[in-house]
């Protein structure tokens, strides 16, 4: 797909049909993810060069990439609860906060363990707002426009990694990492917006409305209220770990792993480095958008097969790359497939449970496949140090087709193929 098309794929999308409410919704989320999204992807950059400074080890550098996605579980159950009970928007402003603050309070840390505290505080933030997005997106579309929607939102993250890129070459050789999360107060700007724009969706009113007459209340045990939905819940819970696997260990560890295959040293001066992850990122944001679009067309369980097959085809074909051009071209597609699947999780669980735990569900599901693949963070880091770069990537693509066989077996998905007609 051209970059014309893409954008041509998003005007549609996105286009003037939509009410001035859904024009909100889009544009808060959107904005949300990126300056999330950035103060999250400044890591990937600082890394390298934390290590090197607080003479840390590459395990304890993947624990300070893990602690996050640790912290998201938490933040997830605790927002996706907060927001079933008490509203979506109100809850998107303490997540931009906590984010905020965690971010910023990184500069000054100078030992890894409050550096783990840090990032479990940001975590937090980010894995709360995952949920709550989903659930406003969900009750202010049509199902058949879910998909994409939800991945415009998630391409929105991509746009903050774009610019953590950019920051990152122009702030750190003359700042640091220091001078890098210094400037982590932006999402500040996105409070504003929710508080002020923001509404709750006429689907969220009923269900307060429903709360204090008695007609529905609220159970987190209704994730798992019968045997179809608890095995649902296992299998997403599985394929979102291996998600949180591949995004984050590719986005964590793929400047690290683009110096050793050419042979550059970990410092801030090799900021091309940090340019030549761009391209992998913008792949990634169209392949989301071209992800949402099959998705409503064709079905989750069609466009999940495509996409995992894939996926491990493409990470196996990284480990022959040696060069800036090869690297930077495999990895884009890398980036298309392999985390062009990131919103669809969204759009699918917000079709499967319904709106009493919509963002209970997106959140705890969510923070559950991050939390333990996050550990994949740590074992990246421990193959880093002990093996070779061929050996992480090997493992990568191998958990691609584990989860292709788990989603499979979830008989709903066949189910969400006909939504859209």
């Amino acid at each position: 797909m051209s970059i014309s098309q893409f954008s041509s794929n998003a005007d549609e999308a996105v286009s003037n049909k939509m009410t001035p409410d859904q024009k909100v919704v889009l544009g808060s989320t959107t904005l949300g993810f990126t300056l999330d999204h950035m103060d999250a992807t400044f890591l990937s950059f600082a890394l390298a060069p934390m290590i090197a400074e607080l003479h840390i080890s590459g395990a304890q550098g993947g624990i300070i990439a893990a602690m996050s996605n640790w912290g998201a579980l938490i933040g997830s159950v605790l927002f996706g609860i907060l927001a079933d009970r008490i509203g979506r928007v109100r809850v998107l402003s303490y997540t931009i906060i906590l984010v905020t603050f965690a971010t910023v309070i990184l500069a000054f840390l100078d030992n890894a363990h409050t550096i783990y505290a840090s990032r479990f505080l940001l975590g937090m933030g980010t894995g709360g707002e995952y949920g709550v997005s989903m659930a406003l997106i969900a009750e202010s579309f049509k199902a058949n426009k879910v998909g994409r929607i939800s991945s415009i939102t998630a391409i929105g993250g991509q746009v903050g990694a774009i610019l953590a890129a950019i920051l990152a070459t122009m702030i750190m050789p003359a700042f640091g990492w220091r001078g890098l999360f210094m400037i982590g107060f932006l999402p500040l700007i996105v409070v504003y917006i929710v508080r002020r724009h923001m509404k709750e969706t006429p689907e969220f009113e009923q269900l307060k409305s429903d709360y204090q007459s008695g007609k529905k209340k609220f159970s987190f045990a209704y994730i798992a209220n019968t045997p179809k939905r608890a095995y649902t819940s296992f299998v997403l819970i599985i394929m979102l770990t291996i998600q949180t696997a591949g995004y984050y260990g590719l986005m964590n560890w793929l400047p690290t792993i683009m110096r050793k295959q050419l042979g550059i040293t970990a410092t801030v001066t090799a900021g091309y480095v940090n340019l030549g992850m761009i391209p992998i990122i913008i792949g990634m944001a169209i392949g989301m958008l071209t992800f949402g679009t099959i998705l409503d067309k064709i079905g989750p369980r069609i466009a999940f097969t495509i996409f995992f097959i894939a996926s491990a085809l493409m990470i196996y074909a990284f480990t022959f790359a040696y060069n800036m051009w090869t690297l930077t071209i495999l990895g884009a597609v890398v980036g298309f497939f392999s985390n062009g699947m990131y919103g669809g999780f969204g759009a699918v669980i917000s079709r499967l449970y319904p709106s009493e735990i919509r963002a209970t569900a997106a959140n705890t599901l969510m923070g559950s496949g991050r939390a333990i693949g996050a550990f994949s963070s740590v074992v990246i880091g421990w193959i880093m140090d002990h093996y070779s770069v061929s050996a992480v990537l090997m493992s990568l693509a191998a958990m691609y087709v584990i989860s292709l066989v788990f989603m499979l077996t979830i008989p709903d998905f066949k189910k969400l193929g006909t939504l859209h007609k």
